[in-house]
């Protein structure tokens, strides 16, 4: 009876493990919203609280690693169960690094704001779409354990990271042509690669999954060729 109330508190105290993690991967995919929503718009005030949201997320991340040290020293679990520890301790480092990059893309909104605007804004929110999806998907995919999901997720990373090759290419065309715009140019240039960042964030959470499901490693494996 022992052992058997033993291995169902290890399951609940897993279960809320997981939970934290998805709560906390909600938190960080609204804040990433919230901050290339309000660059768009134009919302200081929008951009300012989620400068002044990243305590809920520090807190969790906090709660998270309690919860998992307290299932490796209480527990010892062993083969899959740890996986599964591992990779949320993992997950939850690339979450609070998504919120810490959400802070940075508001920074940099608000300062843009400061100056005329440079371009019209439409593929920062399609880089934002790609970020968010990335990062909801590779977190289903944890609670799932869904390989396929995961992998998908991979596989949209080199569209991330063409979208900023292609910004880059465009807004340093505007800031030759017209040096007033380079300050303004710049911030843009850098909310791209806080949302290219984000990616790769969603990308080690993916890697993460795979190696948790089959114990498979594919940290810097090339794909296959076509």
């Amino acid at each position: 009876m022992e052992t058997h109330d033993k291995v169902r508190h290890f399951q609940e105290e897993l279960e809320r493990l997981k939970e934290r993690i998805l709560a906390m991967g909600g938190l960080a995919e609204e804040r990433v919203q919230a901050a290339v929503e309000a660059l768009v718009s134009g919302e200081r005030d929008r951009l300012a609280k989620v400068l002044r949201g990243d305590e809920p997320i520090n807190q969790l991340h906090v709660e998270i690693d309690g919860l998992a040290f307290r299932l490796l020293a209480l527990y010892q679990p062993m083969a899959s169960d740890l996986r599964v520890i591992v990779a949320a301790l993992k997950i939850n480092t690339d979450l609070e690094r998504v919120g810490d990059m959400a802070v940075n893309i508001a920074e940099a909104a608000l300062r843009y704001l400061e100056h005329p605007p440079v371009k019209p804004l439409l593929d920062l929110p399609r880089m934002g779409a790609i970020a968010q999806a990335m990062l909801r998907d590779a977190l289903d995919a944890f609670v799932r354990r869904d390989t396929a999901l995961a992998q998908s997720v991979l596989d949209r990373d080199d569209t991330l990271d063409s979208l900023k090759t292609q910004i880059f290419r465009e807004l340093l065309t505007y800031m030759l042509q017209s040096p007033p715009t380079i300050e303004g140019a710049l911030d843009l240039i850098l909310i791209s690669r806080h949302l290219e960042r984000i990616g790769d964030h969603a990308t080690n959470i993916a890697e993460d999954i795979i190696f948790l499901v089959s114990a498979k490693d594919v940290r810097h494996t090339p794909p296959p060729a076509s």
